[in-house]
């Protein structure tokens, strides 16, 4: 074993982790502080009133930018993921996109109407896009193979995760009512400002393998690549300019987008020739996973948009006389993962070799959440504010037992599939399986209403646990596909 292997197993530093993830953990908790402390406010700063402080959108046009936007961040993965491993290294590429994200929710605070929204969700788009597929990599890269620590430590970083998305809705939330949605907006650059920081003072402890460029682009196609991105860029203005990519079908073209770059990624990655054969089978194996999490993330990130009309419209949010914020209903899902992401890391720990494989936690979770769906059928049908705060928090802790079980375990089986050249852009692929999902939801948002909620959350929620069981049928192929990866 090589010394720099053995360092990595024998670094405790961090809650028994390797040190380093404590610098991870700090950025990625921060940035998404901003973002889901902006994404707390956001859809009801689209489709609130003039006089409440909003822009007076219609409620489905607000769902699909809301639903595109999501989309987008995740879809912007595979920027940052080619960026890492042709030109710069995963290092690089996070703390710039870093700064793009702060640029982002600055423009949300400081320019007026829909320019600070379309100016400021592009750029917090790509910056988070950029931010996601290199801080997952850069996770993977702390541990050598083998290392049974691996799920344990991503469950880690998903606690930082959860730590910023519990305190960022909350205090937007309460600074919008307080002083209106602009400075909440300005409440979430400041958190993003205070994430670059931490990791600015932290980089020289990152391993020399975070700076690595896995693939390096030959000089002599920069420049045709270049043109491409300029050509892309430009199409993009063309259609906005014709109307194409208007507000209520962002979701649609998302959805679309996504389809096509999920399905040339798999085709660039497995047509490699630089792959070995057990490679292309770990690639093989990783489709199916793509799919359950496609479903998944249709139903769960339905939280910034059905959940929350639901939460402002329907959710009886008085507490003795005090009105709760809805924003304050999307930090309720990271209360229970900082309760049970430690219970979960600590059950992969003790259970090592024997827990569950990844195919079969994947299953469980893509039915668990179709079952927290159905949970909604009991409270349907009543009127304004007649849906009672603690059944959503019953179904909240459901989403995040699914959650918990497919979240974390993905990012940590993804850079175990991963073939050694494409392994940013296998993260960006799994991201690309949130975009998708994310992307649907807002789609999906278009087709619920109060009045056909039993319809709704029942088909929905049904198709996710036949997804679950269909997979949980065949896991026995897919860990044969995945060459020893558990």
């Amino acid at each position: 074993m090589s010394e720099a292997l053995q360092q990595r197993r024998s670094d405790h530093g961090f809650l028994g982790q390797p040190r380093p993830l404590a610098n991870l953990f700090g950025v990625e908790m921060w940035e998404r502080f901003s973002f889901y402390g902006m994404q707390g406010i956001l859809l009801i700063y689209l489709y609130y009133s003039a006089a409440r402080g909003g822009l007076g959108l219609d409620q489905d046009t607000a769902t699909s930018i809301v639903g595109a936007y999501g989309g987008l961040v995740y879809l912007s993965t595979i920027v940052g993921a080619w960026l890492a491993d042709r030109l710069l290294g995963p290092e690089r590429v996070l703390f710039a996109s870093g700064a793009v994200v702060l640029a982002g929710h600055v423009a949300l605070a400081v320019l007026p109407g829909l320019l600070g929204v379309a100016v400021g969700l592009v750029l917090v788009a790509f910056g988070s896009g950029g931010v996601k597929a290199t801080a997952t990599t850069m996770v993977g890269s702390l541990y050598a193979e083998g290392d049974e620590r691996r799920d344990a430590g991503f469950s880690l970083f998903y606690l930082g995760i959860n730590l910023g998305a519990l305190a960022g809705p909350l205090l937007t939330g309460l600074l919008r009512d307080a002083a209106g949605f602009h400075y909440g907006f300005g409440l979430a650059a400041v958190g993003m400002a205070a994430g670059l920081a931490q990791y600015w003072l932290g980089r020289g402890r990152l391993p020399a393998r975070s700076r690595d460029v896995p693939d390096p682009l030959p000089a002599s196609r920069r420049v045709p690549v270049a043109l491409v991105a300029l050509g892309v860029l430009g199409a993009v203005v063309v259609l906005a300019l014709l109307d194409v990519l208007n507000a209520d079908r962002l979701d649609e073209v998302v959805v679309a987008l996504v389809v096509v770059a999920s399905l040339a990624y798999f085709t660039i990655v497995l047509g490699s020739s630089r792959i070995s054969a057990t490679e292309r089978r770990r690639v093989l194996a990783f489709i199916p996973l793509f799919l359950a999490s496609v479903a998944f993330w249709a139903l769960f990130q339905q939280q910034f948009t059905v959940v929350t009309v639901y939460s402002d419209q329907r959710l009886d949010r008085n507490l003795f006389g005090w009105e709760m914020p809805v924003a304050w209903v999307q930090s309720i899902n990271p209360v229970f993962i900082i309760m049970l992401a430690p219970v979960f890391a600590a059950l992969w720990t003790k259970l090592g070799s024997r827990q569950p494989s990844t195919p079969v936690k994947f299953a469980l979770g893509t039915a668990v959440m179709g079952a927290a769906f159905l949970l909604f059928i009991p409270m349907a049908g009543g009127g304004p504010a007649s849906a009672p705060l603690l059944g959503l928090i019953g179904i909240l802790l459901v989403f995040t037992v699914a959650e918990l079980l497919l979240s974390p375990v993905g990012l940590s089986v993804t850079t175990k599939l991963a073939p050694e050249l494409f392994r940013t852009q296998l993260v960006a692929l799994f991201y690309l399986s949130v975009a998708l999902g994310t992307a649907l939801a807002g789609t999906l948002a278009g087709y619920y209403s109060p009045d056909s909620e039993r319809t709704y959350f029942g088909l929905i929620g049904g198709t996710a646990v036949v997804i679950g069981a269909v997979l949980l049928l065949i896991s026995p192929l897919v860990r044969r596909l995945m060459s020893g990866v558990r």
